[in-house]
C-alpha cells in the first residue's frame, strides 16, 4: 500500500514565525513542506517568492513541494529548483507544459502538474507520463481556508482510474479544504498527498492532527 503523505502547506503559517513554524510541524511528524507561490496575476492573491522558500528550507530537512500558482512558470522555476523536491505548474499557465515539466526531471526534481476545479481530467491525458505529481485543486486556487469542494471527488476517482488503467505511478495530490474529514474522503477515491494548510496550523495539537489526517 502506498504510504500517504502529509504536506502542510505554509501559507496557512505564520509568516512572522516561518522557521518556527516550519521547524514545528517537521517535528509533528509532516512528509512534506508545501509552498503555495501565488503571483497575483495567476490567482487573485500574491503569498511569497523564492527568497521566502529558500528560508523554509533553512527550518527543516524535510522535501519542500513547490507549487508555483504563476502565469509564467517557466520563467521563474530557476529560482525554484535549488531547493525545491518537486515543483507543480499549473496546466491552465502560459507555458510549454511539456519543456517546463522536461525542465524540472532534468534537474533532478519531481515534476509535478496542477489542474483547477473547472478543468476537466481529461486534459491531463497529452502529458501521461511526462510528471510525477498529479495536483488536482479542490477549492478555486488563490486563497487559503476555502471549503472543500466536494464534487472534485469524482475527479480524484477518474485520476485514479487513469493511473491504475496506464500502470503509472504518479501520486495524486489534494489541495484545498483539507482537514481530517475531507482527508479521508478523498484517501478512499485515490489520493495520496494531502495538502493541509489551515487544520495543520490551527489545530491544538499539530502532530495528532497529522496522524489523523492519514
Amino acid at each position: 500500500m502506498v504510504k500517504v503523505i502529509v504536506a502542510p502547506s505554509i501559507l496557512a503559517c505564520d509568516f512572522a514565525r516561518l522557521g518556527e513554524e516550519v521547524a514545528e510541524v517537521t517535528r509533528a511528524g509532516a512528509d512534506w513542506i508545501h509552498c503555495d507561490v501565488m503571483d497575483g496575476h495567476f490567482v487573485d492573491n500574491i503569498s511569497f517568492g523564492s527568497a521566502f522558500v529558500e528560508a523554509a528550507s533553512r527550518h527543516t530537512d524535510l522535501p519542500l513541494d513547490v507549487h508555483l500558482m504563476i502565469t509564467n512558470p517557466d520563467r521563474y522555476l530557476d529560482r525554484y529548483l535549488p531547493v525545491a523536491h518537486s515543483v507543480d505548474i499549473h496546466l491552465e499557465a502560459e507555458a510549454d507544459v511539456p519543456e517546463t515539466l522536461a525542465r524540472i526531471r532534468t534537474a533532478g526534481k519531481k515534476a509535478g502538474l496542477a489542474i483547477n476545479p473547472h478543468t476537466p481530467i481529461g486534459s491531463i491525458d497529452p502529458y501521461l507520463g511526462q510528471f510525477d505529481l498529479l495536483l488536482i485543486m479542490t477549492v478555486e486556487p488563490g486563497f487559503g481556508g476555502q471549503p472543500f469542494m466536494e464534487d472534485m471527488l469524482p475527479k480524484i476517482r477518474a485520476a485514479d482510474e487513469l493511473r491504475r488503467k496506464h500502470h503509472l505511478h504518479f501520486r495524486i495530490t489534494v489541495d484545498g479544504g483539507i482537514n481530517v474529514g475531507t482527508a479521508r474522503q478523498c484517501r478512499e477515491v485515490g489520493a495520496d498527498v494531502l495538502v493541509a494548510g489551515t487544520s495543520v496550523f490551527r489545530a491544538p495539537d499539530r502532530a495528532a492532527e497529522i496522524e489523523a489526517l492519514r
